[in-house]
Parts: C-alpha cells; sequence; structure tokens
C-alpha cells in the first residue's frame, strides 16, 4: 500500500516552502517518523518525517521546487514486501564506497555556507545523512562509511563525526599533491552559480523594505568593559557550576538593555499603520547563526529573567540554530534586537532594524583604548556600541539617553542588581 507524504503544516501566515534536499532517494528503507526530505522555509529548515515503515517510493518533486502546505512530496510503499525491509541502518551496509562521497551534498553545502551540526543520518549511508550531519562530515573530511553512529537505529551524530575527525591522524603526505594541482586552479577564473535558500531570500526582502519604510538614523557611544570583565573573572567559575551555563556578555547586555527599554518606552515600541503600539514587555530579538544565514529568536520576558537565565537562552538558541532545530514560534514577535558583531571582529557598524521593531543595539568588539579617567590618560578595555532606529517614532534624544543609560549599567553592573 502507497502511503502519500504531503508538506507539514509549517506555521501561522507560511503557506509554501523550497525542497532543499531528499534525505531518502527511491528504493530506500525508511523507519516510522525518519527524516526523508528538508524543507526551507523563510525563517527555517525543516524536515519532513516519514509517516510509516516501509521503502520510499517515487519523488513527487525536485529539489528547489516550490511546494504549498498539503502538497504530496513522495509516496512510502508500506505493503507486506515494504514491511520486511530490514532497519535502515543495515539496508545500506553493503554500498558504503559506492557513496562515500557524493557530489550533490557538496553542491548543498557550498549553498549553506556553515557546518559542524548533530543530525540524523545512518553509519554507513551518506546519501541518508541529514543536511546538518552531512555539512559536518564535509566539514571535517570524514567518511561517513567509516563512522560508527550512536544516534537512534545507528545514525551518526555531529558527535561521531568529530570524534572521528579527532581521532583520524594528520595526512602529512596527502599535503604534498598539493603543489601539483596549483597550475591548474591558477589558469583557471572559475565561477559556480547557487540558488539563494528561501532563508536568505527572506532576509535580502525585509532588510531592503526596512531600509525603504523607516527613517533609520543610527547614534554611537562606547562603554567602558572594566567591571563586567573583573566581574566575570571572578565568578565565571562559580557561575558555571552552579547554572550549568558559562558567563558571557550578552547576559549583561540583555539585562541592561531591558533596564534601558523601561526608561524610554518608545525605543520598545513600534509603529502599526498611524498608531504607535507601546509594550509593557521586553522580548529580546537576539541574532545568532544558523547554516543558512542569520536568525533571530527571542527571549520572552527578558525583563523578567535573571543573567542566568538569558545566558541558559541564549545558548539554547545557539546551539539549536546550528542544529537547524529552533521552531518557527521561537522567531516570531520581538519588540527589540541585539546583534553582537564582535563575535567576528567587526569594530564599529550600522546595524538594520528588524521590522516591526523600531530599533536595534548592534555590540562590537572590546579592544583596549587609550581613555581619560580622573585627569590621567589609562588603558581600558572599550567597545563601540550602535543603536540604529527608526526616526519617525524615536526622536534622537531618546536614542542617546537609551545608550547612556546602556552605558551606566554595563560600566557599573551593580545597577543592574539594585534596578537603577
Amino acid at each position: 500500500m502507497a502511503t502519500e507524504v504531503t508538506v507539514p503544516v509549517l506555521g501561522e501566515s507560511i503557506t509554501e516552502a523550497t525542497l532543499g534536499e531528499w534525505l531518502k532517494q527511491p528504493g530506500d528503507p525508511v523507519a516510522v517518523d525518519e527524516p526523508i526530505a528538508s524543507l526551507e522555509t523563510d525563517k527555517v529548515s525543516v524536515e519532513v518525517p516519514s509517516p510509516v515503515a516501509g521503502v520510499m517510493g517515487q519523488h513527487a518533486v525536485a529539489v528547489g521546487d516550490t511546494v504549498q502546505v498539503g502538497a504530496m512530496l513522495a509516496t512510502i510503499d508500506s505493503g507486506d514486501g515494504a514491511a520486511a525491509a530490514p532497519a535502515p541502518a543495515t539496508a545500506k551496509a553493503p554500498e558504503p564506497a559506492a557513496t562515500a562521497t557524493p557530489s550533490a551534498p557538496a553542491k548543498d553545502e557550498s549553498g549553506a555556507g556553515y557546518g559542524d551540526q548533530p543530525g540524523a543520518g545512518t553509519s554507513d549511508s551518506p546519501a541518508a545523512l541529514s543536511p546538518s550531519v552531512r555539512r559536518a562530515v564535509l566539514e571535517h573530511g570524514v567518511d561517513p562509511g567509516t563512522v560508527k553512529g550512536t544516534g537512534r537505529d545507528g545514525r551518526i551524530t555531529k558527535e561521531d563525526v568529530t570524534a572521528a575527525a579527532s581521532s583520524k591522524p594528520a595526512p602529512a603526505p596527502a599535503a604534498a599533491p598539493a603543489p601539483a594541482a596549483a597550475p591548474a586552479a591558477a589558469s583557471g577564473r572559475g565561477e559556480e552559480r547557487v540558488r539563494m535558500t528561501r532563508l536568505r531570500q527572506t532576509i535580502a526582502k525585509r532588510l531592503k523594505e526596512a531600509q525603504n519604510t523607516a527613517a533609520m538614523l543610527t547614534t554611537f557611544n562606547d562603554v567602558d568593559m572594566t567591571a563586567v570583565i573583573e566581574a566575570r573573572a571572578k565568578y565565571k567559575d562559580l557561575f558555571e557550576k552552579k547554572h550549568g551555563v558559562r558567563l558571557g556578555f550578552m547576559g549583561f547586555f540583555v539585562k541592561a538593555a531591558t533596564m534601558a527599554l523601561c526608561d524610554i518606552p518608545s525605543v520598545n515600541a513600534s509603529i502599526d499603520g498611524d498608531d504607535i503600539v507601546y509594550h509593557d514587555y521586553a522580548d529580546i530579538s537576539v541574532a545568532v547563526s544558523s547554516p543558512g544565514g542569520l536568525v533571530v529568536p527571542v527571549i520572552r520576558d527578558a525583563d523578567q529573567m535573571s543573567v542566568a537565565t538569558i545566558e541558559k537562552t541564549i545558548g539554547d538558541f545557539g546551539k539549536r540554530a546550528k542544529e537547524g532545530a529552533l521552531k518557527m514560534d521561537e522567531m516570531k514577535g520581538g519588540t527589540f534586537t541585539i546583534s553582537n558583531g564582535g563575535v567576528f571582529g567587526s569594530l564599529m557598524s550600522t546595524p538594520i532594524i528588524n521590522p516591526p521593531q523600531s530599533a536595534v543595539l548592534g555590540l562590537h568588539r572590546i579592544e583596549e583604548r587609550p581613555v581619560v579617567v580622573n585627569g590621567q590618560i589609562v588603558i581600558r578595555p572599550m567597545m563601540y556600541l550602535a543603536l540604529s532606529y527608526d526616526h519617525r517614532l524615536i526622536d534622537g534624544r531618546e536614542a542617546v539617553t537609551f545608550l547612556v543609560a546602556l552605558k551606566n549599567a554595563i560600566e557599573d553592573p551593580t545597577r543592574i542588581l539594585i534596578d537603577l
């Protein structure tokens, strides 16, 4: 009996997606709930599970096609013959060499641009690996046929790939042939055309709309990070032991931002037609990297959280963003955004507003600079802050006041404790 696999409900207001990758080919054995395809939506990648156990039938759509919610993707033969098929972890055992380094995933990987995520697959069937595990395999140069999967049904996880890569001896002789290939590479001027992912298309569209709609302006300030760095160095071990998460800088900045938003409510507001919508809560969007680009999950009610809870939430977002496991609802809403370009080495930037929000805070790298303190020139770890805002709603005085309030809280973290 053939069972149809259809495009699942993808979330509120999302009616279509792009087929990013087939994880199962016709004739492959499939277990219940095993991913058979990967869909790219406007916000995240979604793996489509098989509703039944059986054998993969024919694909109804091709990679790159746009599909509507409810449309048929493929069929699964769940008849008597299919039910007797062995589990995916052993069905592919005779053919690891034939599919050890498929060319299709390499092309997909160039489009994704990131790696090092856990995912689902089988220990000896690279064609059945999830996109995230394929990226890890390609990044580390590991033959998936030699990796023993420790996941469910013998599937390969990120930890399996990382462990295999770390145990692999350094290939000193393999580096020798490289010079021979250099003349061929130098003589050519190659190009590669890769289709934008749906997520990247949406990012481009929304950012351009923000520039066209909002009266954007950016104001700057700098902050002395001495007090926060000292507090972090003093308490990081105790903090991690008690809360199970590392103490970073984002927890301080998110908490300080929520305090400043309470003082300057227009920075936490949004424009809806001819109305201004003020929020008595602070849902902070934090920009994190994912395989498909930058995504912005939301810390709900961040103003009610402790620094420890904020750090745990951000850490969880970062981990699941790399795995492609963030949920749609986690990226909806948000009243204010914080983007930390400093982790990539940015000295200064003018971030773009994330509509319908009216402001975004950009953090940058910390570097030692000479500053004057009490009439003396001293060296301090300084960071530039940038607040881009919609001048239709936020005046310059309010933007500057917000940054000063944030600066005061970071330079004297005691203010965060006593809510001053």
